[in-house]
């Protein structure tokens, strides 16, 4: 049986871990509120972006535009975004499988064929 001084070192420690949750939860809410916020603030970009989208497309597929035939693919980029903050190494790599991936399963064939 453990001993009272032994008791009162378990509680403290106990105590302590609590306050250490307690203040990352409170860092981890104000982080979510500034998220959410700068998200509701890109809203009316993103509203008027897909609009002008959708008003370049619709003028795009109307007339007999050069950018709108398909054509064979010659030169192809591929774009990987990721992140350089916080925790993002699992999704960094996530990001680079998934397009070594795409390179090897789709592209290779291509120049393979040529």
């Amino acid at each position: 049986m453990a001993n009272l001084k032994e008791v009162r070192l378990r509680i403290a420690s106990v105590n302590s871990t609590q306050q250490i949750t307690k203040a990352m939860k409170m860092v981890s809410a104000a982080k979510l509120r500034r998220a959410q916020d700068a998200i509701m603030q890109m809203r009316p970009y993103a509203a008027k972006l897909r609009e002008i989208l959708e008003n370049l497309s619709q003028s795009l597929s109307s007339d007999g535009s050069p950018f709108t035939k398909v054509r064979a693919a010659n030169n192809i980029l591929i774009v990987s975004i990721s992140s350089n903050r916080g925790l993002a190494g699992a999704f960094n790599s996530s990001v680079i499988k998934a397009t070594s991936r795409l390179i090897n399963e789709t592209y290779q064939k291509q120049t393979k064929r040529r």
